[in-house]
């Protein structure tokens, strides 16, 4: 063992740790979409194709091996959606999205909940961070939209078709509108809480999204994360928590600091 250690290089070490990050960020994209239980499908036919070797099921064994013969082609017509995406985000700089411009969407979001609350109407802003949420953009309708406070009021405006889903913010965009969220399943939730806060507490019970919700009975602001919903914050106090979700403390006080400059 001590030997196997000695004989590898510093090549090596980098090999294993650049792959490992390559399979957690595949794991990441996928966690939470129907890819997972595709891949388990093709897992599956490929234990069968090996046990049909082993047992002589001639035609299964022929069967399965002209259907994985062409398994590479077949998963990029079936992911390709997901490997265009991925692909674009690789060919993005790191430095394309700055914290400034999520600082700049999540003011939006705040002005957008600010305004709806006043005037009784509800509103359900989901914003997603790194569990991927494909499964719940394909449940709505395509918008891919730079976020803004007038194009949230006016997709939850009553009015609108698409009000009475939730609304999935992406890389500080407007990904889907109209969108269906499991509900909580939770018994120990406040009765009196509305089926828009029980769909945020779900899709927070099973992803790491961040929720907005308001309720237009009561105008009070919420905001579900990790399966717990806090209520009744005002515009300063849900500013402050999106702020420290998303943005790290450095990267606050460099925008107080600009802010300040700027006066």
């Amino acid at each position: 063992m001590i030997e196997i250690l000695k004989s590898l290089r510093w090549q090596d070490f980098a090999d294993i740790l650049i792959v490992a990050f390559i399979i957690y960020r595949i794991i990441l994209f996928i966690r939470g979409t129907r890819a997972v239980q595709m891949l388990a499908g093709i897992f599956v036919l490929i234990v069968l194709y090996f046990a049909a070797r082993e047992f002589e099921f001639l035609t299964l064994y022929w069967l399965l091996g002209t259907f994985l013969s062409s398994i590479f082609l077949i998963v990029i017509i079936i992911f390709q959606r997901d490997i265009r995406r991925a692909l674009t985000q690789v060919g993005q700089t790191p430095f394309a999205k700055t914290h400034d411009d999520t600082g700049h969407a999540l003011g939006e979001i705040v002005l957008a909940v600010q305004y709806l609350a006043q005037r009784k109407i509800g509103a359900l802003i989901i914003i997603e961070r790194e569990t991927g949420l494909k499964d719940y953009i394909e449940s709505g309708h395509s918008i891919d939209a730079i976020l803004s406070k007038q194009l949230l009021v006016s997709i939850f405006h009553p009015d609108s078709p698409l009000h009475d889903g939730g609304v999935i913010v992406r890389q500080n965009r407007i990904e889907t509108a109209g969108c269906v969220l499991p509900l909580t399943k939770n018994p120990f939730i406040n009765k009196q809480l509305g089926t828009r806060h029980r769909a945020a507490i779900g899709l927070s019970e099973e992803t790491d999204a961040v929720v907005v919700v308001v309720s237009e009975e009561t105008q009070q602001i919420s905001l579900a994360q990790h399966g717990a919903i806090t209520t009744n914050l005002d515009k300063n106090t849900l500013r402050s928590r999106l702020n420290a979700i998303f943005i790290p403390k450095e990267n606050q006080a460099q925008s107080l600091w600009k802010n300040w400059l700027r006066r």
